[in-house]
């Protein structure tokens, strides 16, 4: 006989069926609440799911609002912007009534014009004929007066060389004068080298010997720079402007009238500025205009008591100004018109042509400058004149 079939259960008392009926009965209601509490969190995944779809279809619906709310903006927008449109069309649709009227009356003027035109180019025809004889004429008077002009520049330059020419001729003494200086030191320097050479000297002194030779070169150097000085001037002034200092040309101007005015005891006194004057313009030409200025000073002041000649420049915002004033008997106002006429002149007969201011005044103007003589009777006249100044590019 088996084991198991000899196992017998022993009998249980009432009171064990009675806890053990209360264990199964408790152990029966924890299952069923641990399976309610499952399908309750169930229930509570659907329900958050559903709210969730729900607040997804919320959003949805308040963007889809707000986007109709925007479509119905612009949708206002545009049926206002039609409506303008349609103005605007009714406007311009009216204005091109309007103007279609007037072009129809253009259009009946043009017809009238364009007949009077034809009758217009018929006379016109005839006109063009005498224009052409008239440009043909025309042509030959201006070829006529370009050739008298260039005769005319021609004879003022003749007439500027001429003037020139007259006075280099009054300048021959003092020229001689300034060039017997330098020639006599020569002969000075010349001699004591000769001297000293015969005397046996020559090894002895060299140095003496030396020095002697370069002093007589230095003076033939001056003498050469006052005959180059003489040649320069006395050519004829080429047409051509550059940058020039006006007071070197002053100066130079003065070196060939400084012995005349010396002979006639006549004091000269400059108030130059420190700085250098730059000028556009021909420095011969405008050499030639001081030296005529300084001659009239001169034969102004043949008989005064007192003879000072005084020569200040002054630059100024964009000219520069030069006045040369003496103590001669002036100007009466009735000849202050006519002095820089051509041939008129204060002097005796045989004293003077008459061209120097003449001739000066032409080449003041030609330097785009201006040339006015302020004069009072006995008390001397003074001749301004302006030039514009050279200015440096930047």
């Amino acid at each position: 006989m088996d084991v198991a079939q000899q196992y017998v259960p022993a009998a249980s008392s009432p009171v064990e069926e009675e806890q053990n009926a209360v264990s199964d009965y408790k152990r029966m209601n924890l299952e069923q609440l641990r399976r309610a509490y499952e399908a309750l969190l169930q229930n509570e995944q659907v329900l958050e799911m559903r709210v969730q779809k729900s607040e997804e279809r919320r959003r949805a619906f308040m963007h889809i609002l707000s986007d109709l709310n925007t479509l119905n903006r612009k949708l206002t927008d545009q049926r206002k912007a039609m409506i303008h449109i349609l103005a605007d069309y009714e406007q311009e649709r009216s204005r091109l009534a309007k103007q279609t009227e007037r072009l129809y009356n253009s259009r009946r003027a043009l017809m009238h014009i364009l007949q009077d035109s034809h009758q217009s180019n018929l006379r016109l025809g005839n006109s063009r004929k005498a224009m052409i004889h008239i440009m043909s004429d025309l042509k030959e008077t201006t070829e006529e007066v370009k050739r008298r002009e260039l005769e005319l520049r021609e004879k003022q330059e003749q007439l500027v060389q001429a003037g020139k020419l007259a006075t280099l001729g009054e300048l021959t003494t003092g020229v001689a004068h300034e060039l017997n200086n330098p020639l006599n030191n020569i002969g000075l320097f010349v001699g004591n080298a000769i001297d000293l050479i015969e005397l046996g000297m020559a090894d002895t002194e060299p140095e003496r010997i030396l020095q002697e030779l370069h002093n007589a070169m230095q003076q033939v150097r001056k003498a050469t720079e006052i005959i180059s000085h003489l040649r320069t001037f006395g050519r004829a002034a080429s047409v051509s402007r550059e940058p020039v200092g006006i007071l070197q040309v002053i100066e130079r101007s003065l070196s060939l009238m400084r012995e005349q005015l010396r002979l006639r005891q006549i004091e000269v006194v400059l108030r130059f500025p420190a700085e250098e004057i730059i000028v556009v313009g021909n420095a011969i030409q405008l050499e030639q205009v001081f030296i005529n200025l300084l001659t009239n000073a001169r034969d102004a002041m043949i008989n005064s008591p007192h003879k000072l000649l005084t020569i200040e420049c002054k630059a100024q915002a964009d000219a520069v100004s030069i006045s040369v004033s003496d103590t001669g008997p002036g100007i009466s106002p009735e000849l202050e018109q006519r002095i820089f006429d051509p041939f008129f002149t204060t002097k005796e007969v045989g004293t003077g042509t008459g061209l120097g201011l003449s001739i000066t005044y032409g080449i003041i103007k030609e330097h785009q400058g201006t040339i006015t003589v302020q004069s009072r009777q006995n008390e001397g006249a003074s001749f301004l004149i302006q030039l514009p100044l050279q200015f440096e590019e930047l």
